[in-house]
């Protein structure tokens, strides 16, 4: 059964980015840019990977209720959405 999110949204969001400045930001490596970051809100347990299933794979694998938060390192979301007239080749 998926573990149903105990926090608000804003909650969640709150968290999630005091963890990732406090407990990991000072630990992410150059070669980490890009990658995803899965953290548990309430343990500060984390996985860092290119891949965002196979990093929440495993902390879900360490608690299988872990209240995930994704973060990409080096930017504020973990993705983007909608169109950007420079991304399409004319």
């Amino acid at each position: 059964m998926k573990p149903q999110p105990r926090y608000s949204k804003e909650e969640f969001a709150r968290r999630g980015d005091e963890i990732y400045e406090r407990d990991i930001r000072p630990r992410i490596e150059a070669g980490d840019e890009g990658k995803f970051v899965v953290i548990d809100i309430e343990t500060g347990a984390y996985e860092i990977d290119a891949d965002e299933l196979a990093a929440s794979d495993r902390l879900v694998a360490r608690n299988s209720d872990a209240q995930l938060w994704v973060m990409r390192v080096g930017s504020r979301y973990a993705r983007r959405f909608g169109y950007h007239s420079g991304s399409m080749g004319r």
